[in-house]
């Protein structure tokens, strides 16, 4: 299983977000997600949201909390094999630094009540609800066969 981060900066009613077009095979290709990537070896969840901030926004990353941890399960088609990636949730509003060009795609600032109208995987509307209403820590369970959500699971903290 591979592990990631993925993160949401909020600023004046806003998320950072990346619109993933840049890339050629790109799992993500035209959908918009938050800011991360794939962990290096001997680091933090924490140590690679924060690098991977800055590697492609330009900007260093103050405060971001871990809110919830997403397995993500995917199959391009049904009888292939499985991908599976853990992804560490981060968000949080403490940012310093100056936005840059990003190689993976364009960065911009998405009002929270428009985050529902651009191409997202389906089940990040389930985990952006949790962020936007400040759930407590969450563990969510995404199956997909190819962009098709197939099922999800929910447990909460208590």
């Amino acid at each position: 299983m591979q592990n990631t981060t993925l993160g949401y900066i909020e600023r004046n009613g806003c998320w950072l977000m990346l619109h993933r077009v840049k890339k050629n095979n790109d799992i993500n290709h035209d959908k918009w997600i938050g800011i991360g990537g794939k962990f290096e070896p001997g680091e933090t969840a924490l140590e690679c949201m924060k690098r991977e901030c800055l590697e492609e926004t330009g900007l260093v990353w103050h405060d971001p909390e871990l809110r919830g941890i997403v397995t993500f399960n995917f199959r391009k088609h049904e009888e292939d094999d499985l991908f599976s990636e853990q992804m560490f949730l981060f968000s949080g509003s403490e940012i310093s630094g100056e936005l840059k060009e990003c190689s993976e795609g364009v960065l911009e600032w998405i009002r929270l009540d428009e985050v529902n109208q651009l191409p997202l995987w389906e089940g990040d509307f389930l985990f952006l609800d949790c962020l936007k209403n400040n759930a407590p820590f969450f563990f969510l369970k995404l199956d997909y066969v190819g962009d098709r959500l197939i099922h999800h699971e929910f447990s909460f903290d208590p």
